[in-house]
């Protein structure tokens, strides 16, 4: 459901929460925290990323954890590499794989590949809005 009023915060502040989200994801993994909680932080750090993006190309972002649908939004003029279209596998980790029963188990190898993309999105979105 679109998000009906306005986000505030500038194009820099939501670049700066990504970079958060995206240490968070980084983190050595102490024994008992799980694949999908980092992953879920490298979903944050992509998200929050492109919402960066749109405010900085006048589009409100709407109050979405869909990465492909921040994706959609981007106007025309936006040059999004086939790496940044990649990242929207990562909204998978925004809710559902953050509650048992609902997806498998994340492997280090996935893991490495959600921080991965959340990266090449961060970056990408920071020579944007710079």
């Amino acid at each position: 459901m679109p998000y009906e009023g306005r986000f505030s915060g500038s194009p820099a502040a939501w670049l700066r929460y990504a970079y958060s989200d995206l240490e968070l994801a980084r983190v050595r993994r102490p024994s008992k925290v799980l694949f999908e909680e980092l992953c879920f932080h490298a979903q944050q750090a992509a998200e929050k990323a492109l919402k960066a993006v749109l405010i900085t190309k006048g589009v409100p972002p709407p109050k979405t954890h869909n990465i492909r649908t921040l994706l959609d939004l981007l106007p025309q003029e936006v040059n999004v590499p086939e790496e940044i279209e990649d990242a929207a596998s990562l909204t998978d980790y925004a809710v559902t794989s953050r509650y048992p029963g609902v997806f498998e188990s994340v492997d280090e190898k996935e893991y490495k590949e959600a921080v991965r993309l959340a990266e090449r999105v961060v970056l990408w979105a920071e020579r944007i809005i710079r």
